[in-house]
């Protein structure tokens, strides 16, 4: 970008004193143009002609210069306006990454609760939908969205194992309507967003479905793994070893002293 060099102050102070030169030049030329002017013997211009044809020329170049600096001064006033407009964007684009950094900064902290405040295993059904109530206020931090539904399908027959239905704040919400074979087939199911859980292996599916027909890849990302800790969370709670492991008595439980034999 050219930089520019040319002061408005300045260019005022230079016009002025050229139309004060000007004009006293105009003044002056009456006073100094006192008889005819002899060409050649022959030509002589009078004095009236000559007068009136500097002051013409003079006029004219006042006129020229007017010209000139009313030009650099709409340029000017044009270079200011495009620069405050710059500055504007500029400022606007600012507070966009400021917004889009916060809220970023947020969802990193509804993704990290994830891993950290949901130490404990669920042991009864109860403490499964509490731990489903507790990944929906996570998606809730994460996407702006009135309600959520998690739902958890066994792949080989489509049926519901289990669902959880959650609103924000507590507001009424009509309850979506989705079949399973949508899901599973990953069929669109627009006005609603459906991230389904990563592992392609195991025998159910869990999918969260939100109102909201279109989220950002980091949102994406942040759901999958919610989705993909419900899953884990799901096979630990219904697998056989964590109901043996549940009702294993005290007194049979190896002591931390005991070395076994060999």
């Amino acid at each position: 970008m050219k930089k520019e060099k040319t002061d408005p102050s300045f260019l005022q102070i230079i016009y002025i004193i050229v139309f004060l030169a000007l004009s006293c030049l105009i003044i002056y030329v009456p006073h100094a143009i006192n008889s005819p002017l002899h060409v050649t013997k022959k030509l002589i211009i009078e004095e009236e002609f000559v007068e009136s044809f500097l002051l013409i020329v003079l006029f004219v170049l006042n006129i020229f210069i007017l010209g000139l600096y009313k030009k650099e001064v709409a340029r000017q006033k044009e270079m200011i306006i495009k620069i405050n407009n710059d500055k504007k964007s500029s400022d606007e684009k600012l507070n966009d990454s400021f917004r889009y950094i916060g809220k970023v900064n947020v969802q990193i902290q509804q993704i990290k609760s994830i891993f950290t405040s949901n130490g404990r295993f669920p042991k009864t059904k109860s403490d499964f939908k509490k731990t489903l109530l507790f990944f929906s206020e996570r998606v809730f931090g994460i996407v702006n969205t009135d309600w959520v539904l998690f739902r958890i399908i066994d792949s080989n027959t489509r049926k519901t194992i289990s669902e959880q239905f959650e609103t924000r704040n507590g507001i009424k919400a009509d309850y979506p309507h989705l079949s399973n074979k949508m899901i599973i087939e990953k069929q669109s199911c627009s006005p609603f967003t459906t991230v389904i859980s990563n592992p392609g292996d195991l025998n159910i599916l869990v999918c969260c479905t939100i109102p909201v027909e279109k989220i950002t890849n980091e949102e994406q990302v942040f759901i999958q793994a919610i989705t993909n800790e419900i899953t884990m969370i799901f096979i630990y709670f219904n697998s056989a070893y964590y109901r043996q492991t549940d009702v294993l008595p005290v007194h049979d439980q190896i002591d931390s002293n005991d070395t076994p034999s060999d």
